[in-house]
């Protein structure tokens, strides 16, 4: 685990968040992880897009996260195909036009807002959504012959769908957090029946501009380790594999909410278990977040070399050179340099083809091997053993690792986290197996039929092709 920062502005806010998110989180069934993800989100400066069918609390949901805000101004607007950008911008300004010049009052609207809500994002019509990718990307609105600075810090959007149209897929592309929002399940169920309809109380300890600006300050010196950046870099391989297209834009939004969430839990370092968000970041759909999940869960914690099949390989490569040596016969020649038959060959001879048959197996024995030979090839699977335990080592490391990581986290999704540590131990399982066939290889080597007078060489290492040391 990365070394904890001394005690900042940024560091003291980890031991708020957990409160405040218990708080906004209060009175909703099934939500902590939109909560926590979506006030995430907030803190780096980005935007979410809930998914899912009417009457799932999304509008809710970001009424509640305006509330972390000390002062934060709230907007919210359902959008149809009718709405004009009065509804969004703010009424032109009469006073304006009657000096030619053509100005919105924005008080009141979106861009003056901290926090805003719009539902049914992609109802609007094409002009509406260009004019809101700028001021979602840049924080600006052009108004009139100027360009205001907006104080947005985040904006939750809301769908039931995401059309495939060229406007869409940019607007789309503006929101980091894509979550999938849905009904309440059969266990929670009861649970919904028995709330309480009623306003939330304010939040305590709300989040100031100078808490953020001490955030963002601390996320700024946040490293991305190299064992983080090539995880990233080896799932940007696999999304372009399978066609699934993240823009450069978005894998640099993407480390700077790794950093943020290391800083606002007071790490100096971003640490492989955050990749844990990666899904909600780059993934398009639901199918899509559910297959990266696996793959995280199945790669986070695991070295090259590590996985099973590719060490089953090279302890297949062991036993097989094992047992072809162990089987391996040579010709058996006497002292004056003829071959050797069994005195019994007589009784042996029933017809031509028997004694042809009796011959060819009476002059054979079990291949001798020298001291060389047998320590040359117990040295190498030695090395595959050690390197097999290291392996179990560092998987024990991980897990350790692992659940500190989870004690400390405000982020991590407890069910990600205990699915990725039992792929670790289900891996650590399999190693040992190895291990343990690894040894039996290794007994077999030692037990080669030896020769009286070593006059052998130094075998050549087993072979196993593109299995990585």
């Amino acid at each position: 685990m990365n070394a904890p920062r001394p005690a900042t502005p940024a560091t003291r806010l980890h031991e708020r968040l957990t409160p405040l998110l218990e708080h906004l989180e209060a009175g909703l069934i099934e939500r902590g992880r939109v909560v926590r993800l979506a006030l995430l989100a907030a803190l780096a400066g980005e935007h979410t897009l809930l998914v899912g069918p009417p009457g799932t609390a999304k509008s809710e949901l970001a009424r509640r996260l305006h509330l972390a805000f000390a002062g934060a101004r709230y907007f919210e607007r359902l959008l149809t195909r009718f709405t004009v950008p009065e509804e969004l911008f703010g009424p032109l300004s009469i006073s304006a036009l009657e000096q030619d010049r053509y100005e919105r009052i924005t008080a009141g609207f979106l861009p003056q807002a901290t926090i805003a809500f719009i539902d049914e994002v992609f109802k609007a019509n094409s002009a509406i959504l260009n004019a809101l990718l700028t001021l979602l990307n840049e924080r600006e609105f052009d108004n009139g012959a100027g360009r205001e600075r907006c104080p947005l810090v985040s904006v939750i959007g809301a769908t039931n769908e995401v059309p495939a149209d060229e406007v869409a897929e940019a607007f789309f592309d503006r929101f980091l957090m894509r979550l999938p929002v849905g009904p309440v399940s059969a266990s929670g169920f009861r649970d919904l029946l028995e709330l309480a309809d009623g306003p939330l109380q304010a939040v305590p300890d709300a989040l100031t501009d100078a808490d953020l600006a001490a955030l963002q300050a601390a996320a700024a010196a946040v490293a991305l380790p190299d064992e983080a950046a090539g995880l990233l870099a080896e799932l940007r391989a696999v999304l372009a594999g399978e066609q699934v297209y993240v823009s450069d834009r978005r894998w640099v939004k993407v480390a700077w909410l790794l950093k943020v969430a290391a800083a606002s839990e007071g790490r100096a370092a971003v640490a492989i278990w955050d990749l844990w968000l990666l899904p909600w970041c780059v993934a398009p759909s639901l199918e899509r977040q559910a297959a990266i999940t696996a793959w995280l869960a199945g790669r986070l914690g695991l070295q090259a070399g590590m996985a099973p099949p590719l060490l089953t390989r090279v302890v297949d490569a062991f036993e097989a050179q094992a047992s072809l040596e162990q089987q391996a016969e040579d010709l058996d020649y006497d002292d004056d340099g003829r071959l050797r038959f069994s005195p019994d060959l007589d009784s042996q001879v029933n017809d031509a083809k028997g004694a042809g048959q009796s011959m060819r197996m009476s002059y054979r024995r079990r291949r001798l091997y020298g001291e060389i030979h047998i320590t040359a090839r117990v040295r190498q699977i030695d090395e595959l053993i050690e390197r097999i335990a290291g392996y179990s080592e560092a998987i024990a490391a991980r897990r350790t690792e692992l659940a500190a990581y989870t004690r400390q986290s405000v982020w991590m999704d407890r069910d990600f986290a205990a699915q990725a540590d039992a792929n670790l131990a289900t891996t650590d399982q399999a190693i040992e197996a190895l291990r343990l066939r690894a040894l039996a290889a290794r007994e077999s080597f030692m037990t080669l039929p030896r020769r009286e007078v070593d006059t052998g060489s130094v075998p050549e290492p087993v072979s196993v092709a593109a299995v990585p040391v």
